[in-house]
This record gives structure tokens, sequence and C-alpha cells, in this order.
């Protein structure tokens, strides 16, 4: 006889953030983490999946091989999804040893220690944009601070020419953002990838001190040489993702901080205290903002639900990062939170490999503006500011401040 499992109520995907704040995500994750912590949802792809909504079963999902990142990452909320495979070297779209050669190869880039030996580099670049900020009375704190750390850092380390900045952070937004259509997103994509194709010819040809050279090294040392296409692929992976999650935070860090006085100035008075700080804003803002969606590779159990082989689970990382069970009080901003570590990075085999990157450039970027511009307050009142409500990474599109 066959088992025959009773259908779950299928409820819409919670994509809605309150009025009251929107740094919140929405009000729907705090009542299924209550009620329903792994239910079924309808995503805007139009699959049906199981939205997983409490902290230790989120990083149960992201950490179990059997839950396939194979041609996912957040395509759940692409309207036009219908399933692909990966992209040559899309390492975030792979599993197991795919994935893990990859990775490897990578993974030296992002040392804790190359990274510090970063933060030098890093804190000139935000003094460059600190000092072209005094020039004047008021700015764009995305423009003109937020956006050009972050895309320098990872241009230099790439060895892409940052005067190329202006055409790849607008093919980035493109692709981080569900409004665009196929087409636009493919024309996106190509765009990218043959301005780095270029770029790569030119090193395979003659290596420079750079990331795409060492990687090329690496690969060949080992035996298995990195085809153009792969490259080409890790490329604009690692331009994309190393520059819009942090300037996001950078920006939207900035706001939550100026909405409390008292808070920004005791952590002005006392910069030592924003590692812990950026750690507790990453948690609060996971600007990853609709999860993370894997693939069912054979049945699995789930927070006590059983997930069959073929069905969709969304890890959702905002809903995890508020869990009452795990981070008191997490509705709260507390910058002095020592607590378990979050999941604004994800979990398991595919973590953040740029962590420390972005960790160490939020850190210079919150000090410096705290530092150099003490009498910073925004322009408008956030209530008019325009967020990212339908984008890969939560933020805001721009961000009028004075002084």
């Amino acid at each position: 006889m066959t088992d025959i499992r009773p259908a779950p109520a299928i409820h819409d995907f919670p994509v809605t953030r309150p009025e009251k704040c929107p740094f919140d995500p929405d009000e729907e994750y705090a009542r299924l983490r209550a009620e329903e912590p792994v239910s079924r949802v309808r995503c805007p792809a139009g699959m049906d999946a199981w939205l997983v909504t409490r902290y230790e079963d989120v990083r149960g999902v992201l950490a179990d091989p059997r839950l396939s990142s194979r041609a996912a990452g957040s395509d759940h909320m692409l309207p036009s999804y219908a399933g692909h495979d990966p992209l040559p070297g899309f390492m975030i779209q792979l599993d197991g040893e795919e994935h893990a050669r990859l990775r490897r190869l990578m993974i030296g880039e992002f040392t804790g220690r190359r990274v510090e030996a970063l933060r030098p580099y890093i804190q000139r670049i935000a003094d460059e944009h600190a000092d072209a900020m005094l020039a004047g009375r008021g700015a764009d704190l995305v423009r003109d601070f937020a956006l050009p750390i972050p895309s320098r850092v990872i241009c230099e380390m790439l060895g892409v020419p940052y005067q190329d900045h202006t055409s790849f952070q607008r093919d980035s937004q493109i692709l981080t953002s569900f409004e665009a259509d196929e087409a636009t997103r493919a024309a996106a994509t190509r765009r990218l990838e043959d301005h780095l194709g270029e770029l790569i010819e030119k090193r395979l040809a003659v290596p420079q001190d750079d990331m795409l050279s060492r990687l090329i090294a690496r690969a060949d040392a080992g035996g298995r040489p990195l085809t153009v296409p792969e490259l080409s692929t890790l490329a604009v992976l690692t331009l994309v993702a190393g520059h819009e999650t942090t300037a996001n935070m950078i920006t939207l860090g900035m706001a939550v901080l100026l909405e409390d006085p008292e808070r920004t100035a005791a952590l002005r008075a006392r910069p030592e205290t924003i590692g812990p700080a950026v750690k507790e804003l990453l948690r609060y803002l996971t600007v990853i903002q609709f999860g993370l969606v894997r693939y069912a590779t054979e049945d699995v159990t789930v927070g006590g639900v059983e997930v069959r082989a073929g069905e969709w689970v969304v890890a959702a990382l905002p809903s995890g990062n508020r869990d009452e069970s795990v981070f008191p009080g997490p509705d709260t901003l507390d910058l002095g939170r020592r607590a378990r570590t979050n999941l604004a990075f994800g979990f398991g085999p595919h973590q953040c490999i740029g962590q420390q990157l972005a960790e160490v450039e939020l850190q210079v970027a919150l000090t410096t503006l705290l530092r150099r511009l003490p009498g910073l307050r925004l322009a408008r009142p956030l209530e008019q500011a325009d967020f990212k409500l339908n984008d890969i990474v939560h933020g805001l599109r721009t961000m009028p401040v004075v002084w």
C-alpha cells in the first residue's frame, strides 16, 4: 500500500517587511517559528517548497549533503526560473567535489592573514572617500562611500581595472534584482563574462600579481587547469558577490546607527568594540533577505518533517537570525551582544568564502564614518527611503546624508 502523506496547507512566501521597521523581516516568520517551523510555501518562481525558519533547522539544511545547491541559489524568487544546469565554475550552484575543487582554489585568497594585510589599503580608500565627502556638505552615502569601497577592493584583488566600475556595478545590480526579465539578466551576464574573459586571456598569456593569475597557477599545479568559461564565471561571481552585500551592509548599518544617537555615540567613543558590533549588525540585518534554496536528492527529515526526494527547501536566514531560542530579544539591536554564530553568511560547505573580508570592510567603513563625520545624519526621514525590497540583497538604492 502506498504511503500517502497528508497535504499541508500552502502559504504565500513571506516577502513583506513591516511598516514599523524596514530593518525587520516579514512578521510572518515569528509565527512560523512558533507554530510551523517547517511549513509549505509557494515561491515567486512558481514552485512549492518547505520553508525552514528556526536557527538549528536552517543550519541543518545548509550542512546536509542530501540537500543540493545545484542550480539553486536564490532562484526560488525568480518568476522566470524553470530549473537549469549550473554554469561551469558557478561555485554556489555546485555540490561535492565539483564545489570543493573550486573552493580549495579560492580559499587561499580570503585567509585571515591575507585579509588583515588588506586593512591599511581598505582604510586608505575609506579615508579618500571621506575626504571627498567632506569637501561638500551633503552626499549620497551609497554612491559616494558604501559602493566604491568594496568595489575598489575586489577589483584590486581580482586585477580588474577599477575604471570599469560603472558598467560592472550596473550589471551587478541587474543580476541581484528580481525585477529584471530573463533576457535582461542574460545580457548583463554576457557583458560581464565577455569583459572578464578578455582580462583572463591576458592573464593566461602574461600572469600578474592578482587573484586571477594565482587561481590559474594553482589549478595548473594541481593538474586540472581551469577553463576560460570556469575562470570567467568565478570572476563574475567574485566581482558581484564581493561588493554587493558589503555595500548594502555599510549603508543599512549606518542607517540603523543613525536612528539612535546614543548608540552611535557609544560606538564612536569605543571604536575597539566594532568587531562584535559588526557581527550583531550582520545578524540583525541579514541582507540575503529571502534565504537560500536547496533541492532534496533523497528523502530527509528536517525539523521533524519528512522532505521527499525532488522537493525544494528554503533556509530562511533572516528568520534563523531572529530565533528567540538562540538570540534573546532578537528584534533588539544589541551591539554588545555575545551570541552564537549568526547565519548572515550562511553555513556549511557553502558558507560565504569572503566573510572575513566583508567584516573588515564593514569595520573600517563604519568606524571611518563615525570618526570623520561626527555630525552625519540622514537628509530625509527613513520612511521616505528607497529600500531594495525585491532584490537578493536588502539595502538602499540611495541614502542622502548631510553633516
